[in-house]
């Protein structure tokens, strides 16, 4: 099957551009594609999963990524989505997010000698002269169109900066590099960002008078219509220090039903038979498929012994089976415990609730137990030997565990 169409049987392809010459030019020779990600942050998260398993696919059918770091970009920021001016960063902090997300990068990406690239286009960015890039590229955009494009139309209404509006030639620039260097000829990407795709694309076509091409996938949205990747502590991180593995599974384990069989096919690499078996299933059947999903999907971001370790602590929590010996664990000394032994501060200390005011809501509303007894003092303390050498299990509504240990 020809990777194009795997890619639509299992749900990534929102728009493309000269779709049937994109196909012969894949028949033809393996094809070097570019996925750009900009180091906003010191980790990736959910909403850049799908387009870096665009890649990998991509990848394992012959053909060759660019995953393009912005840090020249980044030095800007992307108006796409956005309602408000994204934060400025150093540009050390933005060198040190680069480091850690090239890091991350190379679970899913083969990067062994030819078979992939890495790139930083603070490289050719940050050196440029504007009054060339000007007269270069910038006389080869129209303001009308740009304004025109879906990135731009948000922050028209409430006021869009020349920084940002300096963007999409950067990112068409880009690719106009990446063509020159590596003899790039596709940009992929979330569809978000389909009109600075777009741009990038055009401009290699009117400048080099070469075919190129755009190629966009899905938002990764629920049956609802709704984003996916918000935790009750924020975005779904693939950094574990962000978002723990087991937080990761238990995320992936409680999707809708409806969801199952569409994020089997887009979040991991199961064939589409065993997709559509475990998508049908249908009541109790289905939480299978969801473990199946969890599973797999932790496999793929924290390798396969954090996925059995997660697998294990909620099969402990909710299936009666497994150790606790892998559940999400906070340690206390006899020493912290002097100093402050409230619940609502060891709540917040583990992480089962944001803050202590918070905490106290949650004891308040009857939705924390110690062990298996509920608690609604919000000045319910622990001692020492309610924790014991075993732990002790603390509980916030029906799914959110941690288990206080002595150390």
């Amino acid at each position: 099957m020809h990777i194009l169409d795997t890619l639509k049987e299992r749900g990534f392809i929102a728009q493309v551009t000269f779709e049937e010459d994109l196909y012969k030019a894949m028949e033809q020779e393996p094809i070097t594609f570019y996925l750009g990600v900009d180091p906003t942050a010191d980790s990736l998260h959910v909403g850049h999963f799908i387009p870096i398993l665009m890649s990998a696919h991509l990848q394992r059918a012959g053909h060759r990524p660019i995953i393009l770091c912005g840090g020249g970009t980044a030095m800007v920021g992307d108006p796409s989505g956005k309602t408000d001016l994204r934060k400025m960063m150093t540009r050390e902090t933005i060198a040190q997010n680069v480091a850690a997300i090239q890091k991350q990068l190379s679970r899913f990406i083969d990067f062994s000698e030819g078979k992939a690239i890495m790139a930083n286009n603070a490289d050719w960015l940050l050196p440029l002269n504007y009054v060339d890039f000007l007269r270069d590229i910038g006389a080869l955009f129209s303001v009308n169109h740009m304004l025109a494009a879906d990135c731009y139309k948000k922050r028209l209404e409430v006021g869009l900066t020349f920084l940002e509006f300096n963007y999409m030639l950067m990112q068409s620039y880009d690719f106009l590099e990446l063509f020159k260097r590596h003899g790039c000829r596709l940009q992929i990407g979330g569809d978000d960002q389909w009109s600075n795709i777009l741009s990038g694309a055009d401009l290699i076509r009117r400048k080099e008078r070469e075919p190129a091409f755009a190629l966009t996938c899905k938002l990764i949205m629920t049956a609802d219509g709704k984003k996916m990747g918000k935790t009750e502590k924020g975005a779904l991180w693939l950094d574990p220090a962000r978002t723990t593995p087991y937080e990761f599974y238990q995320y992936w384990r409680n999707v809708q039903d409806a969801d199952v069989e569409r994020f089997l096919a887009l979040l991991t690499f199961l064939p589409m038979d065993e997709v559509r078996r475990l998508g049908a299933q249908k009541d109790s059947a289905i939480n299978e498929a969801k473990r199946i999903l969890a599973f797999e999907v932790t496999k793929l971001i924290h390798g396969e012994d954090e996925a059995n370790k997660a697998q294990d602590a909620a099969q402990a929590l909710f299936g009666g089976s497994g150790t606790m010996e892998n559940v999400p664990t906070y340690t206390v000394t006899l020493a912290s415990l002097a100093e402050d032994n409230h619940l609502t501060t060891l709540l917040a200390a583990c992480g089962l609730c944001s803050s202590r005011s918070e905490a106290r809501k949650m004891v308040q509303s009857g939705a924390v137990l110690m062990g298996d007894i509920k608690v609604t003092d919000i000045q319910q303390q622990i001692e020492a030997a309610q924790i014991g050498a075993d732990g002790l299990l603390l509980r916030k509504g029906k799914k959110s565990y941690c288990r206080l240990v002595l150390g």
